[in-house]
C-alpha cells in the first residue's frame, strides 16, 4: 500500500471523508479503509439530522441571536473544563475549533453547495449563562437535506478523486 498511496484513512464516516477528499485535493493519493461497505459512506452522519456548530452565522443574526467566538469559547470552557495538564491539546483544538465555526467553516461549505435552513436550533441548551453547562444562545444549524445533505458534497469529492485515480 505504501506505493499506491500518499496517506492511509481509516474510516469513511464524515470525519474520514472530509480528511481524505482535502488529503486529495492538495494533490496527494489517499486510501480509505472501512469496515463497512462503500454503501455506508458518511457513517452516522448520514442518518443524522445533519446539525452543524456555526457561530454568529448570518442565520443567528437574521435571528436576532447575539452570538461571537468569546461567548462560543465561555460554552464551550463552562462544559468542557478543561483543568488537567492532560487537557492542553484538547483545549487547543477546541480552541481551533470554535474559531473555524465562527469564521471560514460556512462558507466553507457553502462553496461546495452545502445549504442551511433558515433556523437556528438549540441543541446542548445550557444554563442560560456562559458558565455553565451546554450552549447559552442558539447554534445549531439544520443543513437542507439532513444527513445525506452534509455528507453528499464530500462523498461526491471522493469519488471524483477516486475517478482522478487520487
Amino acid at each position: 500500500m505504501a506505493e499506491e498511496a500518499d496517506v492511509i484513512v481509516v474510516g469513511a464516516g464524515l470525519s474520514g471523508l472530509v480528511a481524505a477528499t482535502e488529503i486529495a485535493d492538495a494533490g496527494k493519493r489517499v486510501i480509505v479503509v472501512d469496515q463497512e461497505g462503500e454503501q455506508s459512506l458518511g457513517g452516522q452522519a448520514f442518518w443524522s439530522f445533519g446539525g452543524l456548530f456555526l457561530v454568529d452565522s448570518p442565520e443567528q443574526r437574521r435571528l436576532g441571536i447575539k452570538d461571537s467566538y468569546e461567548l462560543a469559547m465561555q460554552d464551550w470552557l463552562g462544559t468542557a473544563g478543561f483543568d488537567r495538564d492532560e487537557d492542553y491539546w484538547p483545549r487547543q483544538w477546541a480552541e481551533a475549533y470554535v474559531a473555524f465555526a465562527a469564521g471560514e467553516k460556512r462558507d466553507w461549505l457553502r462553496a461546495m453547495g452545502h445549504r442551511i435552513f433558515p433556523v437556528v436550533g438549540w441543541a446542548e441548551r445550557g444554563g442560560y449563562d456562559a458558565m455553565g453547562h451546554g450552549n447559552s444562545v442558539p447554534r445549531f444549524h439544520v443543513t437542507w437535506g439532513t444527513g445525506p445533505g452534509i455528507v453528499e458534497p464530500f462523498e461526491r469529492r471522493a469519488r471524483e478523486a477516486l475517478k482522478s485515480g487520487r
